[in-house]
């Protein structure tokens, strides 16, 4: 019988050694396998694991509401499931009955499991939809600009995802690749639902085999490997935008723009025209302007613009470019340039949004939706963008705005979160505890003791993915897994199926929750209704019990060579853009409605909050750039030894440049404190000559680890230091990217890492 697991870094098959230990190893025919994925089961991971139900002194004693200041500050009380399920049923009833259901939040945000079935953001809100519903959060960390900008102009980001121009077309049509913010392969290694086998790498050997010329733009150099050579341009972070507007400038200017494909399928490039050329506010955006702004000589932005002008080109953006203040721009931008040169459509040009961020974008395989826990109806109707939820907290009745509309803010007494760590995903992470102390309870379902675990109220330990069985689909990635159970479940922990089956029958609703099927005859049930849907599909899957036996399906004859947006391109009429005027939308009479005072209906420079053009950045002359990590996925793993094995002193590493290093005395492996006015952390120095002077960067995913007293991060966790703001009035996504900060010399006598340290416990 074979055996599999799948995760968000890939899909690994499970062997044993002599004495029967499960080991896993890497999926044959994958070309480029994550290692991340290789330490689930290792000894260290398994030292921070939650043994059994915790609840925090305080609130035992007192009851909800009870010294929320001494959350992640004083010991857990060990306790027994039925207490614990009492406790957090009796808690839902009493928020519920006295607050309403709009006083609920249902936090769920991470990549919190492969399977279908045990995940997790399914099954709490499934749970808390009928306890009556809850607040809940939409779009994302990640893309939470472009989710909501991207509608306006081309489409929806989850369905542009899923029809970017694949690998192989590129390698054959592709002569010029131009990625604003690289192709980062570390990034690559996962994907959401789920990796299969890993392309991106395979994909930009073969264009840069075949001849493709490449041209990186961003802060830093490492980002893009084609196995060729690579033209980097060195460029001020939160400035695409600017060398965006200098390009389209050039390319009307000497009438390189293709105005037959803008005059059939664009609406508004005339009014954008005008403020292109300065019509409207007196300044053109001349190659000349741009460079004072981004740093890029005006030449080089000249010969850039005849170069894509000349060539079949692919523009690339990378996501961190729209986690920043003002950060649906350089997306619009974007598509704007794109639009001018007019190769939307065809094989090899127009625009990624983005090749990299996941495994992703180019697949050849054809998008079917998989497995799908039914989560029901939800009776409230207020909800915040993800990146709001300390201001949700800390400002409950205050009104904001998210696309167009005018929300108020909930009054939040009980958060309950299944899936995810806020903090690690979140900015300025010490506004956000002291926002984690106004809810009267938190209850976290978590497998470790991260960050989030130490400062909830009620913790339930659960399962991880190697302790379940599920099934593995992820769409587009082209294997469906039979995930099987490979080792007992740790100590206590239970999957959040069982915990909320419980606590549903303490509620009176435990029928409907789990309808009286069992994990297996669930996963029976789900399978089936997915094997009808792709039946009428054409595609054809064997029956559970055979899946179950051999384990994984693969779809690779599905396959089919992609070209984005080529439909449209033939036939704007029969095949139109998901947007009001069914073209590509350089100026949105949508958003012009809004009247916002941030926002402009068509794309614009704006100077972000902090840069480095800023006229004053005495005291935090650095900009900090804050990417994701390549030895784990976001925080997940961060305790493994193969994350531990790419730290500089057991904390995350800092590149700076030899230049600013220098000027402060620094080396590699040096221990630094990096710091500005919303916090401190400690970092361990890597001196590159691949990051640009007056950057630096930090990844994310460090376990927060502040020290009681000095309040400084010992680990290296970046969002201690990033700002809680939204990119705008319209979108409210995080702004991570725009930060900047200052780096203190060596420190002698550093602290000890605690981070993987479990709490005290009474």
């Amino acid at each position: 019988m074979n055996r599999f697991t799948a995760s968000h870094w890939g899909v690994y098959e499970v062997d044993t050694d002599t004495v029967g230990t499960p080991k896993i190893k890497p999926l044959d025919g994958d070309t480029d396998p994550s290692p991340i994925g290789l330490f689930q089961l290792d000894e260290q991971v398994m030292r921070s694991r939650i043994r059994q139900p915790s609840v925090r002194r305080s609130w035992l004693e007192g009851g909800p509401g009870s010294a929320p200041h001494l959350r992640g500050n004083e010991p857990f009380v060990e306790v027994s499931w039925d207490q614990a399920l009492d406790l957090v049923a009796a808690e839902v009833r009493r928020v519920s009955s006295q607050h309403g259901n709009a006083s609920i939040f249902g936090g769920s945000y991470g990549w919190a499991s492969a399977g279908r079935f045990h995940h997790a953001q399914s099954q709490v809100h499934r749970f808390l939809n009928m306890a009556g519903g809850y607040v809940r959060h939409t779009e994302s960390y990640s893309l939470g600009a472009a989710h909501v900008v991207m509608p306006h102009i081309v489409d929806g980001m989850h369905s542009l995802i899923s029809y970017h121009t694949s690998w192989d077309v590129m390698a054959k049509h592709t002569g010029l690749f131009v990625g604003f913010g690289g192709v980062p392969l570390k990034n690559a290694q996962i994907s959401p639902g789920g990796s299969g086998r890993h392309r991106v790498r395979d994909g930009l050997h073969a264009m840069g085999a075949s001849g493709v010329r490449f041209i990186n733009i961003g802060p830093v150099r490492d980002n893009l490997d084609t196995g060729a050579d690579v033209e980097w341009i060195q460029i001020r972070p939160n400035t695409d935008t600017a060398l965006m507007l200098g390009l389209a400038w050039q390319l009307r200017a000497e009438g390189l723009h293709d105005t037959a494909f803008l005059d059939r399928y664009c609406v508004g490039y005339d009014r954008f025209e005008r403020y292109l050329t300065g019509e409207t506010d007196g300044c053109p955006k001349t190659p000349e302007w741009a460079e004072a702004i981004t740093g890029v000589p005006a030449q080089r932005i000249v010969t850039l613009a005849r170069d894509m002008a000349a060539a079949r080109t692919m523009l690339n953006i990378a996501w961190s470019l729209q986690r920043a203040h003002h950060g649906e721009q350089p997306f619009w931008m974007l598509v704007t340039l794109a639009a001018m040169l007019g190769q939307i459509g065809l094989p090899g040009g127009g625009f990624g949004a983005g090749y990299g961020p996941s495994n992703t974008m180019g697949t050849r395989n054809r998008r079917l939706s998989g497995p799908s826990l039914s989560q029901g109806q939800n009776a409230v109707s207020d909800y915040i963008p993800v990146a709001r939820i300390a201001d949700m907290l800390l400002n409950p009745g205050e009104t904001f705005t998210h696309d167009g509309k005018t929300l108020t803010y909930p009054d939040i007494r009980l958060v309950y979160w299944a899936g995810g760590n806020p903090y690690h995903h979140h900015q300025d992470l010490n506004r956000l505890i002291k926002a984690w102390q106004k809810p009267e309870t938190i209850v976290v379902h978590e497998q470790f003791w991260t960050a989030t675990a130490k400062r909830a109220d009620i913790v339930l330990p659960a399962t991880t993915s190697m302790e379940r069985n599920d099934i593995g689909y992820a769409t587009q990635e082209g294997l469906f897994v039979a995930m099987r159970k490979i080792v007992e479940p740790f100590a206590q922990s239970r999957d959040d199926f069982a915990i909320f089956s419980d606590i549903a029958e303490r509620l009176g609703f435990g029928d409907q929750f789990h309808e009286g099927r069992d994990e297996a005859a669930w996963l029976k049930h789900l399978y089936a209704q997915c094997r009808e849907k792709w039946s009428g599909q054409g595609v054809d899957l064997p029956e559970f019990d055979s899946f179950w036996e051999q384990g994984i399906v693969d779809l690779s004859a599905e396959e089919g060579s992609i070209i984005m947006l080529e439909g449209f391109r033939q036939d704007p009429e029969a095949h139109p853009v998901r947007t009001p005027s069914g073209k590509l939308e350089i100026f949105s009479e949508t958003i012009e409605s809004f009247a916002l005072p941030d926002f402009t209906p068509h794309p614009v420079w704006r100077e972000p909050v902090e840069w480095l053009g800023a006229t004053d950045t005495v005291g935090f002359p650095l900009h900090l750039l804050t990417d994701q990590p390549g030895r784990k996925l976001h925080s997940q793993l961060d305790c493994s030894p193969h994350s531990a094995a790419g730290k500089v002193g057991g904390r995350e590493p800092i590149y700076i440049n030899p230049a600013d290093a220098g000027a402060r005395g620094i080396s590699s492996g040096d221990i630094v404190e990096v710091f500005n006015t919303r916090g401190r952390c400690l970092a361990g120095a890597i001196v590159t000559e691949d990051i640009m002077p007056g950057v630096v960067r930090i990844a994310t995913g460090a376990w927060f680890d502040p020290d009681p007293d000095t309040r400084v991060d010992k680990h290296g966790n970046p969002n201690v230091l990033t700002l809680d703001i939204g990119a705008s009035s319209l979108s409210q996504g995080c702004a991570a990217q725009t930060c900047l900060v200052e780096v203190g010399p060596p420190l002698r006598n550093p602290p000890p890492v605690t981070a993987f340290d479990p709490p005290p416990f009474a």
